[in-house]
């Protein structure tokens, strides 16, 4: 039978239980009874440890005890907290050549090569609104196109990208600059033949400004209008149809070709984590990543208040100091961001979190960072900034996995893994999205919303190795065009998210 626990480090002073575990409980080959019932997912300590002693897990910190502890202890927020410490930075001591496969070997896929050389992995028209006075009139639009698309099979679709910002705001400045940046980089992605941008006329955020911060240009692929100047919700609605439909002979002629998996740009998310998260599936998608570096391709993690207290092993991985000094500054800024609004960088983990055995911030970073991988870290961007690099890179962006995954997207990821332990659903049009179970219940349970069970690593069936090989070869399949699950189920149309922050006058 697999062990009742799972001790991650020869250093930890806790151990993860992998299945409940009754009180009374002797652990096999730790010579430890445990004091109390330990739920799945959760810790249970291995060796005295005082009151003010670190907890140890991974060989990292990831709190503080509040009490005297003795083996055989639940640990969890009863008697753990968080607390400052320092942590030792020591840019780019970890960084080392990466091993790329030759060229003449390296993985493929079938992608949309468009006329400027990009990859699109689906192949889409988009409503994009630059307001949230626009959002119905632009899902009308999108829901009467849908319509035409019968006549036109190599469409995967019509979406209408809403939001509820784009006034209320001020016309320039840095809140103005993100909103514009995430529509700009969604109306320029590959995933999209045709984009129509549609405005109410009168809001804060307004069509020219758009087309001038992004270097935007009106033509037969891209095409906007307002409510306004059409004169009405029906007129427009009627016109939008109209300009889409011209669109969709074009979008139509497409068909996928062989290309290199360097193409790819991978968006890292975890939503709904649990204790086995960095256990499980965040270390095998880490592994992923690790094989789409080696194949030319790019992957990008972020969710920046989620890698807090984990960042030392960024920074250690950076290519330069420059790029780890990038990550540190971020991390100050959200510390004084959360403290103006009266917050605290602890306030995550989630009530699920935690029941899924996750104690403070500083335990679920440290899982969270294992979906980067081992490889460096090549550059960090700001929040939908356009990502250039290949290889392994950072943006920062809010820990909320919509907001976070529109940033990606808007910056260019093509491919989206998205792990959980509590059973997170989520889809990204116009990128497809791949759910990565942490459990082996979970993906029993929700097995129409997940793409992988990565539980078979805690199971003692697979290795972390072979389950980031499998992930490999589903997303290498999925961009050349097998749908995923969150796309059988359709979604994606209502998790176009823009970073909103600043007052909303």
């Amino acid at each position: 039978m697999p062990p009742l626990t799972i001790k991650l480090n020869a250093a930890d002073n806790v151990v993860v239980a992998r299945t409940d575990i009754l009180a009374g409980t002797a652990l096999p080959g730790l010579g430890v009874t445990c004091k109390s019932y330990i739920p799945a997912g959760h810790k249970v300590t291995i060796a005295a440890v005082a009151k003010g002693e670190p907890i140890r897990k991974y060989n990292q910190i990831i709190g503080f005890a509040t009490a005297d502890l003795a083996p055989g202890e639940h640990v969890h927020t009863h008697n753990l907290e968080m607390r400052n410490f320092a942590r030792d930075y020591a840019y780019g001591v970890d960084a080392k050549p990466t091993a790329f496969v030759p060229e003449a070997e390296r993985a493929t896929f079938q992608g949309i090569i468009r006329a400027d050389g990009r990859v699109a992995t689906r192949n889409y028209l988009g409503v994009i609104t630059t307001v949230n006075c626009s959002a119905t009139a632009g899902r009308y639009i999108a829901e009467r196109a849908r319509g035409l698309l019968a006549e036109f099979p190599n469409v995967d679709g019509v979406v209408a990208l809403t939001h509820g910002t784009g006034c209320g705001m001020a016309s320039e400045g840095e809140a103005m600059d993100v909103l514009r940046r995430t529509i700009g980089g969604y109306a320029k992605h590959p995933n999209f033949a045709g984009v129509l941008l549609l405005g109410l006329g009168c809001e804060a955020n307004q069509i020219g400004g758009v087309l001038r911060a992004e270097g935007l240009e009106v033509g037969a692929k891209f095409r906007t209008m307002t409510i306004q100047d059409e004169g009405g919700t029906a007129a427009t609605v009627r016109r939008g149809v109209e300009l889409l439909k011209e669109m969709l002979p074009d979008a139509d002629r497409v068909s996928r070709s062989t290309v290199p998996a360097s193409h790819l740009t991978l968006a890292l998310q975890c939503g709904g984590s649990d204790g086995y998260s960095g256990i499980t599936a965040n270390p095998a998608l880490g592994a992923c990543v690790d094989l789409l570096v080696r194949h030319g391709g790019s992957a990008v993690l972020s969710e920046t208040p989620e890698i807090y207290g984990a960042e030392h092993l960024l920074t250690r991985r950076a290519v330069s100091r420059a790029v780890g000094e990038k990550i540190v500054e971020r991390i100050r800024w959200w510390e004084d961001y959360t403290a103006k609004t009266g917050g605290e960088m602890n306030n995550n983990p989630s009530p699920g979190n935690k029941a899924g055995g996750l104690t403070t911030i500083l335990e679920k970073s440290l899982g969270a960072v294992a979906k980067g991988g081992t490889t460096n870290l090549v550059e960090v961007y700001r929040y939908a900034e356009p990502i250039r690099a290949k290889g392994f890179v950072y943006m920062d962006t809010p820990g909320y996995d919509p907001v976070s995954a529109t940033g990606q997207v808007a910056g260019g990821a093509n491919m989206i893994c998205f792990t959980t332990g509590r059973g997170s659903v989520f889809g990204c049009k116009p990128v497809p999205s791949l759910k990565l179970a942490t459990n082996t219940p979970l993906y029993r349970k929700m097995t129409d919303d997940m793409d992988i069970n990565c539980g078979g690593i805690a199971d003692g069936e697979q290795t972390i190795e072979e389950v980031g090989r499998q992930i490999f070869d589903l997303v290498l399949r999925t961009a050349s065009g097998q749908r995923s699950k969150s796309e059988e189920l359709g979604f994606g149309d209502d998790e176009f998210t823009p970073w909103v922050f600043g007052a909303v006058m």
